[in-house]
């Protein structure tokens, strides 16, 4: 008997499950119907600022697979339709196409791949023409024309994280003056505070004005209702063009009317297979799912592409037959502003002291290349290790070219439960163009180990 997988959400989880399940099961074992709702499948959201930016030529280099070849591999994708409800206990989920007609399909299997939404926040003006996320290739679309208008000379980017430097990046290549209004202290709130000054200092000296410990009141239109300025508690910044840049929340509206169990994020709770928690023929992957944090414990909202693919990868692979599982994450991300390169993996100190570790922590600067080495450029290392173990904690890095991959190091090590002492006798690739004779990683493995050996000997 023909079983029915069915997908919501046509991007990088729901369309990885449903290929994967169709190269495990034939059409004439599996039916796949997959609703997107939007007029996009399979694209790279991460890209969508290079795109504004101009480094991406046009949406096509974003799109991995287009409808219609997902559709020739024998899935039944419906763009422009949306799932308005799912009913767990009949097996089905109730769809509207885009004239408006409704229909309910039945399944065997449920794959929520929903992804994640913009934070939006209730504020006045907030809605005004000129303001603009960057969550679909369709807000990059209306981006650009809006910045094709040729009235823009200042831009504000509201939110100092990945999205929000990405954007100040994009702004700057515009050649517009940009301002960037953060409610941190210090932007890249992923990071510490210590690391994140530094980003704020190459901010700064890129020409954008950074305004940190400044949430936006307000977003004040002119007489045409456009936006013409940002509003703070102590300032006013003005405006031709918006960009919101605040991160994103699961997109489990869906999940949660079902009475699916949801995490403190807001996020679906799975089992190790990507099955959702307590449910047999349901599954759910990508932004709209917590993970296990392999170094707090913790379960974690963490929106990345690589962990969505691996993510439906995982769920297809269960669904056709086999067995695979997801161990967790380490929190690893990278992201650049122009020349600058930002990286980190692990716990920062904050999410260490939530999970109820003690650690020690080594900053330390080095150069990417030998020193004598033509175009050598400087970086910053900051580590933490858990006292007394030396257990590797956490990395984080700030720099130019060369910089950001290093945390690659960290990720190898945070996964395998390495210590620092450990760390220090890794055999890296070495020659002068590609590093020191230390690698700046090792280097701040030396520091941080002595300061785990120096804390044990007070005892």
């Amino acid at each position: 008997m023909t079983e029915r997988l069915v997908v919501i959400g046509g991007d990088a989880a729901g369309m990885s499950a449903a290929s994967q399940a169709r190269r495990r099961r034939s059409e004439d074992d599996l039916e796949i119907v997959a609703f997107e709702r939007g007029r996009h499948t399979s694209y790279s959201a991460c890209g969508i600022p290079y795109w504004i930016g101009g480094a991406v030529t046009g949406p096509e280099d974003l799109i991995a697979r287009t409808a219609d070849e997902h559709r020739a591999r024998g899935i039944d994708l419906r763009l422009g339709t949306e799932v308005t409800e799912v009913d767990t206990e009949r097996g089905r989920v109730r769809s509207r196409d885009p004239y408006g007609q409704e229909e309910w399909v039945s399944y065997d299997h449920l794959v929520f791949g929903t992804g994640a939404v913009p934070l939006r926040p209730p504020l006045p003006g907030i809605d005004a023409p000129g303001v603009h996320g960057v969550q679909t290739l369709d807000d990059a679309e209306a981006a650009l024309a809006a910045l094709d208008r040729g009235e823009v000379r200042r831009a504000v980017v509201v939110g100092g994280g990945y999205i929000g430097v990405e954007m100040a990046e994009a702004m700057l290549r515009h050649g517009l003056e940009v301002t960037l209004v953060d409610r941190n202290l210090e932007p890249m709130n992923t990071l510490d505070p210590d690391m994140g000054r530094l980003v704020r200092g190459e901010l700064e000296g890129l020409g954008v004005r950074v305004a940190s410990g400044a949430p936006v009141r307000e977003v004040l239109t002119g007489r045409d209702g456009r936006v013409r300025a940002v509003s703070t508690d102590d300032d006013e910044y003005p405006a031709d063009i918006v960009v919101l840049g605040l991160g994103v929340r699961p997109a489990t509206d869906l999940a949660r009317a079902a009475g699916l169990p949801l995490g403190a994020s807001g996020g679906l709770l799975t089992d190790r297979a990507m099955r959702v928690r307590g449910a047999e023929r349901l599954w759910a992957g990508g932004d709209c799912v917590e993970v296990l944090n392999l170094v707090s414990g913790a379960e974690q909202h963490v929106p990345l592409g690589t962990h969505a693919n691996k993510h439906g990868r995982i769920i297809g692979t269960n669904i056709g037959g086999g067995y695979e599982t997801f161990p967790g994450v380490v929190g690893t991300a990278v992201s650049k502003v122009c020349e600058v390169e930002i990286a980190r993996t692990g716990l920062k100190e904050s999410q260490a002291r939530a999970a109820g570790l003690q650690f020690v922590t080594a900053v330390i600067e080095s150069t990417s290349r030998a020193g004598y080495y033509p175009d050598s450029a400087p970086m910053t290392v900051k580590m933490t290790a858990e006292r007394v173990t030396g257990r590797l904690l956490g990395v984080q890095i700030v720099g130019r070219e060369g910089a950001a991959k290093r945390v690659d190091i960290g990720a190898v090590a945070l996964t395998a439960g390495m210590t620092v002492d450990q760390m220090i006798d890794l055999d890296l690739g070495y020659a002068p163009p590609f590093s020191p004779v230390w690698d700046p990683v090792l280097v701040a493995a030396r520091k941080v180990a002595d300061a785990v050996a120096a804390d044990l000997r007070k005892g």
